[in-house]
């Protein structure tokens, strides 16, 4: 063996030091963690009360299956707006006026011939209606996609 100093032969290994622990994490990961899960539950919680604003959309349109005249369909359309707007305000819409407020809260456009149903087709005997199926169509996407310009707080 070789007395030098400098000599190869007494070269020691590098010390490494040991391997960082995965646990417990650094105070910043504890930040990152708590805010992720809080947020979590504020997307949990923002779901939930939209599902439950929107229970009166799902019930209409249960109810607007069995549907079969014109003024049962009229009916639910009512009682579906309702839900957002005050009962003086529709009480008074009958005749061309009731299908002109329903197409004014809804994006999509109402036909000539489900307006004149809801109209005049509910004060016919029910006979003389034939076709609800295009008036049960716009019902339907009108509960779907109907937008209330001014929506009452009722919790």
């Amino acid at each position: 063996m070789n007395d030098n100093s400098t000599s190869l032969d007494r070269l020691h290994d590098i010390a490494v030091p040991p391997p960082v622990p995965w646990w417990p994490p650094a105070p910043g990961w504890y930040v990152v963690l708590a805010l992720a899960f809080l947020a979590v539950i504020l997307l949990f919680v923002w779901q939930w009360r939209r599902w439950r604003a929107n229970a009166y959309r799902r019930a209409a349109l249960r109810e607007l299956e069995s549907a079969k005249t014109p003024d049962m369909i009229s009916e639910i359309l009512r009682r579906t707006a309702l839900v957002f707007t005050p009962r003086a305000t529709l009480s008074g819409l009958s005749g061309e006026q009731w299908p002109a407020w329903l197409a004014s809260q809804s994006p999509e456009p109402m036909s000539d011939q489900v307006r004149k149903q809801l109209a005049t087709a509910i004060y016919r005997p029910t006979k003389k209606v034939t076709d609800v199926n295009s008036l049960r169509a716009y019902a339907e996407v009108w509960i779907r996609k109907h937008s209330p310009k001014h929506r009452l707080d009722r919790n």
